[in-house]
């Protein structure tokens, strides 16, 4: 893939925890997420369910107006409750978080156990390889990504990763400070991993939004 800038995001995929956190902040900030996103007239795509951090923003989303799409392996539907506004179901996690990418022009993770870092650290991985250019943001409310972000830095100074792929991920402590960063995001991959040309899925996109 060649060099781009994002010009108009239209759907955002957030990542977070299916548990609210001890701090009502996180509650707080992703409901505030879900009203911004609605406000500027962008739709969701999130993982399913009505629990924790990802059934506020889904609600308040649903609720400002936006479009929503959950995503959700089949095993675990059963487990968060009913999806805020449409369900796709899924056989798995490696296909949640491909069709999580195919549906989504942008990324925001806000605070969130095992499964939020691994589809951070799965979405960036594809972006470092040049899979596709879409920006990828932490929500950095309360420090909570502080020693992750100065652990990547280090991870660049050790030489294990490249500035350039170090870039594809942002960050920001507000939400309209990130979306903003998201918007104008420019992908700059790796010089030595521009290389690579990955075949175009056969698979057929489900039409939404």
């Amino acid at each position: 893939m060649s060099t781009s800038t994002v010009s108009k995001i239209k759907n955002i995929c957030v990542f977070c925890g299916s548990s609210a956190g001890k701090d009502s902040i996180y509650e707080d900030v992703a409901e505030k997420l879900g009203i911004t996103l609605a406000k500027r007239k962008i739709h969701l795509v999130y993982g399913g369910g009505e629990v924790g951090l990802m059934g506020k923003v889904a609600k308040a989303a649903h609720a400002g107006g936006s479009e929503v799409l959950g995503i959700i392996p089949i095993t675990l539907a059963n487990l968060t409750g009913p999806t805020i506004g449409e369900e796709m179901q899924v056989d798995n996690m490696y296909e949640r978080i491909t069709q999580m990418i195919e549906h989504s022009d942008a990324f925001i993770a806000l605070p969130g156990g095992f499964g939020t870092l691994e589809e951070i650290f799965h979405t960036v991985c594809w972006a470092q390889l040049n899979i596709h250019n879409k920006p990828i943001g932490l929500l950095n409310v309360n420090n909570y990504y502080d020693k992750l972000l100065s652990f990547l830095d280090d991870v660049v100074e050790q030489g294990f990763i490249s500035l350039a792929s170090r870039r594809m991920l942002v960050s920001a402590t507000s939400e309209g400070e990130l979306i903003d960063l998201l918007q104008g995001f420019s992908h700059e991959p790796d010089p030595f991993l521009s290389q690579l040309n990955w075949p175009t899925s056969k698979s057929k996109k489900r039409k939404f939004m």
